[in-house]
């Protein structure tokens, strides 16, 4: 198994949505774009969100057993993905690459 290295690469919100269809609340989300995790051996990550790790999960588990190549070349490096959370008001955008051991 290999090591996945979870990388925050983008935060947004939707303002116009959140006001429509949310309710109001204190506090939704920690994460924070740079914030970095590692995923030994398809494992969720310690302080990982548990919303977006559901998110994540089966990629992260498939760069760990070192498939890749998703969608037939929809990344440039083969052995990464691009995800996002599924918070509709406020997705935060992943980028996981298996890493070598070292």
């Amino acid at each position: 198994m290999k090591r996945v290295k979870i990388t925050a690469v983008r935060r947004t919100e939707y303002p116009d949505l959140m006001a429509q269809y949310e309710n109001p609340i204190e506090h939704a989300c920690d994460v924070h774009v740079g914030q970095q995790w590692i995923s030994l051996d398809g494992q969720q990550p310690e302080g990982m969100c548990p919303a977006a790790w559901y998110s994540m999960k089966e990629f992260v588990e498939a760069l760990a057993r070192g498939e890749g190549n998703f969608y037939d070349g929809w990344m440039r490096n083969p052995m990464s993905a691009m995800i996002s959370c599924n918070d509709g008001f406020r997705p935060v955008s992943f980028y996981l690459e298996a890493i070598a051991e070292e």
